[in-house]
């Protein structure tokens, strides 16, 4: 075994970036992915930016090691095509608005009359129950609903999103992590079951101590711009030439900081120990900025590195690419792509000393795979695929 997922077999209704995400990883580790697309426009994500030669690298990379058939889902023959390939399958994902599998068709409790042992995940924005879960959402809602976004800027300026869809990547790691306890659970059992994962939940599991800070003592956490709201220095700071970002979570950091500086700082009983350097952080940072607009930020690194104070600068996405760490690490990985061409993008994200991540074929172009799968897994003759393409079923 080369990849602990190769005899498991997904079917994707998923799109855009949660779902997609999570069954890439799984993609990755091995798994066939079989990603059931519209007739004609595919996955949302196939019309988005950046575009090299009219093919889209933001749909190419995040479906790679994938299948791809077309389906009409709407059709009486899509449903029965649908269930017939959920019946041959180990899990079923979709990333649709609450209810819209129910109406289709293909719900959890249809897919367990053709395959009882089923694994089947829905990513939405709020769940399927509960006063929300008719609310439609992308990454930007879910921030919204779940918190961040009312705590991610400056007090002073109004609030901004995280840069990236972390809401969406968030859920679609979220929902990787249950459906691997499902596939563990199935294993031991052989029982299958439903997961129901919701973005405004799973982002706001991961909003650190800012819940806590309500429900012990019933602060409210605004914005703090850069600073951490338990840890003080903690932050990015101007520099001579550009930004540096610093992070001093205990008194022991603090103290190899301000030495590498060549001040005595923590002498003055305000920034004597942490609760106290966050709580006067407003009277030190004046200090600590002064200090870091005389000096560059590779002066910065170099100083602070040596000392042991955790230190870094602001990368820009080209410097991230070509970074020697991500190099040396072998990140960066090539997909061939039949019209793209080759182009460089993100590999797996973690290194095993056994388990193999390679890009084993590229993201396919809209429905390459409806015949194969179709003859394969169903036994449709040539003539029954023609058939059904002339009528835009697949």
């Amino acid at each position: 075994m080369n990849n602990p997922f190769e005899n498991i077999t997904i079917l994707d209704f998923t799109h855009v970036y949660s779902g997609p995400y999570c069954t890439m990883l799984f993609a990755d580790l091995g798994a066939r992915v079989i990603k059931v697309e519209r007739p004609g426009s595919g996955d949302d994500t196939r019309h988005y930016l950046p575009f090299k030669n009219n093919e889209s690298g933001y749909f190419a990379y995040l479906n790679r090691n994938k299948e791809s058939i077309t389906l009409d889902l709407k059709s009486p023959e899509g449903k029965e095509i649908a269930l017939g390939l959920m019946k041959q399958s180990d899990i079923v994902i979709e990333n649709f608005s609450a209810g819209t599998m129910e109406k289709l068709g293909l719900s959890y409790e249809e897919a367990r009359k053709v395959r009882p042992d089923i694994i089947y995940a829905s990513i939405s924005g709020f769940g399927q129950t509960g006063p929300l879960c008719h609310k439609a959402a992308y990454d930007n809602i879910a921030q919204a609903m779940s918190g961040l976004l009312r705590v991610t800027g400056y007090p002073d300026q109004p609030p901004v999103k995280v840069g990236v869809s972390i809401a969406d990547a968030n859920a679609g790691i979220h929902a990787a992590f249950c459906l691997m306890a499902a596939l563990y659970y199935h294993e031991h059992t052989g029982k299958g079951q439903y997961i129901d994962i919701s973005m405004m939940e799973t982002t706001m599991s991961v909003l650190e101590n800012f819940v806590i800070q309500y429900t012990l003592n019933g602060v409210v956490p605004e914005r703090m711009g850069n600073e951490h709201s338990a840890s003080a220095p903690f932050d990015v700071y101007v520099t001579k030439d550009d930004y540096v970002a610093v992070a001093t979570a205990s008194n022991r950091l603090f103290s190899r900081m301000q030495d590498a500086m060549g001040m005595d700082i923590m002498s003055d009983p305000r920034f004597a120990e942490n609760t106290l350097r966050r709580k006067n952080y407003a009277e030190l940072k004046p200090i600590i900025g002064a200090w870091m607009k005389e000096h560059t930020t590779a002066d910065i690194v170099a100083l602070f590195d040596q000392a042991g104070v955790p230190v870094a600068p602001l990368l820009r996405i080209d410097e991230l690419v070509h970074h020697p760490q991500i190099r040396q690490r072998g990140m960066m990985e090539t997909q061939h792509h039949p019209v793209i061409g080759d182009f460089e993008m993100p590999g797996f994200p973690a290194h095993f000393s056994e388990i193999q991540t390679p890009v084993r074929k590229a993201a396919p172009l809209l429905g390459a795979d409806t015949d194969d799968v179709l003859a394969v897994m169903l036994g449709f003759s040539k003539e029954k695929i023609q058939e059904l393409k002339d009528r835009d079923i697949v």
